[in-house]
């Protein structure tokens, strides 16, 4: 009871108002989920967004091209060799053209636009491939690294020890060394194509290996993995539940920047012939055969030359792009 009867009627009146810090507010919208949130941030990256559009296209066009493009890039037809592409009639109406070959042909006769779409899915194939491998063993090899104190030292000084080593002369040497038992058991396309995941995954998986140690080594002092450790949790749920997720951005950069460098790879040692048989079209293979009548036919550089620049460099801006987006410190900048 107060004093005064006035004040008496105020505090009853008011002892059934709810209290207004303590109302049950409904938020004006609904909460961001993080997936949604990945996405806002990535399609706000213009650099991206286009290296995205160019791989897709890129991707669609060797993915459906063959059936869309029936002509056979291995079938030689000599009658029609050296066609040149259909857009030189608008400067040189003297040129051999054709709506057969609207990309021309090359000095056996072999369509331009089919070697370009088989070469696409040869070297894409063999990229994704051997992005997948180093990004398993690099990841692997960081993660233990990082967590367990007694494998640092000697894993990193095995990944020191292939940093070290000179990447095209390892690659021309495996590649003497097992070319023929691999073809002798999977084919000349299939041994070739196993022996060069093999090679440009074992011998690129280092620079994964070390960004994901030096993210594990600080996560692993969180207090969430510190709380999970003081209740006997195990090493491999610690590494599961609690780590590897949080290391997915540089394991997705790691992955997109493997890409570009496989086919980069491949499409070096195609270009020097040690690649695939010499009639399996790829990328560097028509580099390889298009140098010999470079300044009469510069088309036949140009045309393999711009494919592969154009997966490299949508591959990252895509990384780039994913980077800023799975990154939760760098997300809204």
């Amino acid at each position: 009871m107060t004093d005064s009867p006035q004040d008496d009627l105020i505090v009853a009146a008011g002892a059934d108002l709810p209290i207004e810090a303590l109302k049950d507010t409904v938020p004006d919208t609904p909460p961001v989920s993080k997936w949604s949130a990945i996405w806002s941030q990535f399609r706000k990256h213009k650099g991206a967004m286009t290296g995205a559009f160019f791989l897709a296209i890129i991707t669609l066009g060797v993915l459906l091209g063959p059936y869309l493009w029936t002509l056979d890039p291995q079938t030689l037809d000599i009658r029609a060799k050296d066609m040149r592409p259909i857009y030189t009639a608008l400067w040189n109406a003297e040129a051999k053209t054709g709506w057969s070959h609207p990309l021309g042909t090359d000095q056996l006769g072999r369509d331009n636009l089919s070697q370009l779409i088989a070469g696409g899915r040869a070297s894409m194939a063999v990229g994704w491939a051997a992005m997948l491998l180093s990004l398993l063993i690099g990841t692997a090899v960081g993660v233990m690294a990082g967590y367990f104190r007694k494998l640092d030292g000697p894993l990193m000084r095995l990944t020191d020890l292939f940093l070290s080593l000179p990447i095209l002369p390892l690659l021309l040497v495996a590649v003497t060394l097992f070319r023929q038992p691999l073809r002798a058991n999977f084919g000349p396309e299939g041994g070739m194509f196993v022996l060069i995941v093999a090679v440009v995954g074992i011998t690129s998986w280092m620079p994964t290996a070390r960004i994901v140690r030096g993210d594990i080594l600080a996560i692993k002092e969180r207090e969430f993995v510190l709380a999970a450790r003081s209740i006997g949790t195990r090493s491999s749920l610690i590494i599961r539940r609690h780590l590897l997720p949080n290391v997915l951005s540089p394991i997705m950069v790691s992955a997109t920047l493997g890409l570009a460098t496989a086919i980069i790879t491949e499409s070096a040692l195609s270009f020097l012939g040690v690649g695939f048989p010499s009639d399996f079209p790829t990328w560097g293979k028509m580099l390889a055969d298009a140098v010999a009548r470079m300044e009469d036919f510069p088309e036949r550089v140009v045309l393999p030359g711009v494919a592969i620049s154009l997966t490299v460099l949508g591959v990252n801006y895509l990384g780039d792009g994913l980077r800023d987006a799975l990154d939760p410190r760098l997300r809204g900048r």
